[in-house]
């Protein structure tokens, strides 16, 4: 596979700015990151139930659209607002049924406005609720639990890096995965994504366990402490290796709707799935992983 230097160049300046975007909404708070992690969970379902549209053909009213990320986001807040509090208000107490409420209102008024109900799309769309809500939901999960990792006291790593450490392990997988699939790919990997290799992903999962952890030491713990390098090199190779996964998974989706990208939002990313497909399976496996084997 010939290596594309224009590609590379645009790839790389819009992933430079949303880099940025996405580095101040991670760390500055756990509101940024609640509010970032919510415009990409609405992001992803309206993406979604497009491709779903495509794939069973009738089109999915707007109302019901709205009403089933509604349903995701009431199982989000859920998940994923801890003890955020809005004056006196408990989020996850106080704002996760009405949403809740309205999802089912307008997923209903929608069904209604339409005069049909398609099975296929009901079917995909509670699907969706477990690939987008449930998946972002345990991604901001594992932002509650900090101070995560201990070398005898020393090293403290806050949740928010972890959820920080794993889009960084699927991006550095992605970009490494390109260049060594570029580079020395020769074997395909899947019918679904024939440009991927397996050269390239093999190289990219390496990389990625390798250098997202080196990298994630030297910019943030200012040394590299071997005690809790086995935690990390792990953490990134099962998001590198489930990322793999989930790029296949939207793949296939997009080979279904017969579309090249879900969305525009990024020139040479594609739209909010496909920037963050990997991740959408990466934060599940990862957050099991915690819970069983990092967790007392």
């Amino acid at each position: 596979m010939a290596f594309n230097w224009s590609t590379f160049w645009t790839r790389a300046f819009t992933a430079l700015i949303f880099v940025a975007v996405m580095m101040f909404g991670l760390l500055y708070s756990k509101w940024s990151l609640f509010l970032l992690i919510s415009v990409i969970h609405f992001g992803c379902w309206w993406e979604y139930c497009r491709l779903v549209e495509k794939k069973q053909n009738p089109s999915i009213h707007p109302y019901a659209k709205l009403g089933w990320s509604l349903l995701g986001y009431h199982f989000f807040i859920w998940l994923a607002a801890g003890d955020l509090r809005l004056l006196a208000y408990s989020v996850k107490d106080s704002f996760s049924l009405p949403f809740l409420v309205a999802g089912c209102i307008l997923t209903v008024w929608g069904v209604f406005k339409t005069k049909s109900v398609n099975s296929g799309i009901v079917v995909w769309c509670i699907g969706g609720l477990a690939y987008i809500s449930l998946a972002l939901g345990l991604l901001i999960n594992i932002a509650d639990t900090v101070d995560l990792y201990r070398d005898q006291g020393a090293v403290k790593i806050p949740g928010s890096h972890v959820v920080l450490f794993i889009i960084g392990s699927v991006w550095v997988n992605d970009t490494m995965a390109y260049l060594a699939g570029s580079a020395i790919g020769k074997t395909p990997l899947s019918k679904i994504s024939p440009k991927k290799t397996w050269e390239g992903t093999i190289s990219g999962i390496i990389l990625s366990a390798a250098l997202t952890w080196l990298l994630y030491s030297l910019i943030f713990l200012k040394g590299i402490f071997w005690a809790v390098a086995p935690a990390g090199i792990i953490i990134s190779a099962i998001a590198a290796i489930s990322g793999t996964f989930g790029d296949l998974f939207e793949s296939k989706l997009k080979r279904m709707a017969g579309v090249k990208d879900s969305g525009h939002i990024m020139p040479g990313h594609g739209g909010f799935l496909d920037r963050f497909d990997s991740v959408l399976f990466a934060a599940p496996a990862v957050w099991l992983f915690i819970r069983i084997f990092l967790l007392k």
